[in-house]
């Protein structure tokens, strides 16, 4: 199987659906964060705008945000909250053209494409689905993607708690196969756990039998690195080469880590304002071209949310953005889907026994 990107089609703007279409209407923001009556909110999909008789693409979109025009014409979309006073915010609650909006949801899609049958057996994923064609088309994607694209993980702390999980990704980071990683303080923290300790909150990472004292294991590690004053330091301090958060240090991977209520420590690079950690993350999200989100269904929505179903390259082209949701839980994939992140492709099994199987794909373990 060889991967090529789907061509992308664009709407025939000369039809008279867009021609006689009017301009997209706009009204300053009144102050600052707040968005003015009636505007318009993005979704995943390309979004068109007629801006002065010319229809243009909003091309770094994401979910329920609105659309700025820049002075040098550009399209902006800008969470809510980031919105300033005065700033040209695009008005309208139609999508199909009549207010000057258009959502463009099957350019990715063939001619022909839709299926015949209003009604196909077994259309939602769940245990009982067959991924072998899903993990043959990841492959192929990842190899792919590594020498064109961005790809980004989303990771819960299930991979800490096995050492294989840890060593197939640290593996697939080594090798290329990972641009940017998005976690919180939990995973990192049991990920160096099992680096420096052997442990997960305590368990022997390879027999899973606990230890003694071992709930203050992850403690310790917290402690220690605030010490060092850094991941990095503390990995140097410690002469560790184990492990997802040393491989990202190693490869000088990026790496966000964002805070929640239940964080012990934290890490000292966890984001504790979770606005400011939704901006980097964002910042991560908006090159990528694949992003997989694994056992971590708050992480998962939110990054969803921000990710749109295509991205503009350089030279214009508009290709698609790959969406995986992995989860033992039917509920948290199946969450993902009812937010409307309609381009993701949903995977119910193991993140452990996922990642390598995908690691083994792609030759980057053996055994």
């Amino acid at each position: 199987m060889s991967f090529s990107l789907p061509v992308y089609r664009e709407p025939d703007f000369t039809s008279p659906l867009f021609t006689d279409a009017p301009d997209a209407r706009l009204a300053a923001a009144p102050c600052d964060g707040v968005a003015p009556e009636g505007y318009h909110s993005t979704s995943m999909y390309p979004e068109y705008y007629k801006i002065g008789g010319v229809w243009k693409l909003a091309e770094e979109s994401r979910m329920d945000s609105s659309v700025v025009l820049r002075p040098d014409g550009r399209l902006d979309v800008v969470e809510n909250r980031n919105l300033r006073r005065g700033d040209p915010v695009v008005l309208g609650r139609t999508e199909r053209a009549e207010e000057g909006i258009y959502l463009h949801a099957h350019g990715f899609e063939s001619e022909g494409e839709e299926m015949e049958d209003q009604f196909v057996f077994r259309q939602g994923r769940s245990r009982e689905t067959s991924y072998a064609r899903d993990y043959d088309k990841l492959v192929e994607l990842l190899r792919y993607e590594r020498e064109h694209g961005k790809i980004v993980w989303v990771m819960g702390p299930a991979f800490a708690f096995d050492a294989g999980a840890r060593k197939a990704m640290a593996a697939l980071v080594e090798q290329g196969y990972c641009h940017a990683l998005l976690a919180g303080n939990a995973l990192a923290t049991h990920d160096l756990e099992g680096a420096l300790l052997h442990t997960a909150l305590g368990q022997d990472i390879y027999t899973q039998q606990s230890m003694p004292n071992g709930h203050y294991h992850h403690l310790d590690v917290c402690n220690k690195v605030r010490r060092c004053g850094s991941i990095p330091a503390f990995i140097k301090e410690y002469g560790l080469d184990d492990g997802i958060l040393c491989a990202c240090v190693k490869k000088q991977v990026p790496f966000v880590l964002a805070g929640s209520i239940r964080d012990d420590g934290p890490l000292p690079e966890v984001i504790g304002n979770v606005y400011e950690a939704q901006n980097a993350m964002r910042a991560e999200v908006r090159g990528a071209t694949t992003v997989i989100c694994l056992a971590t269904m708050l992480h998962t929505i939110a990054t969803g949310n921000m990710t749109p179903s295509f991205r503009v390259l350089p030279d214009g082209t508009v290709r698609p953005v790959y969406l995986y949701a992995v989860d033992a839980d039917e509920f948290v994939v199946n969450k993902l889907l009812d937010r409307g992140s309609l381009a993701a492709t949903t995977m119910v099994t193991n993140v452990q026994d996922f990642i390598r199987t995908v690691a083994n794909g792609l030759g980057a373990i053996k055994g």
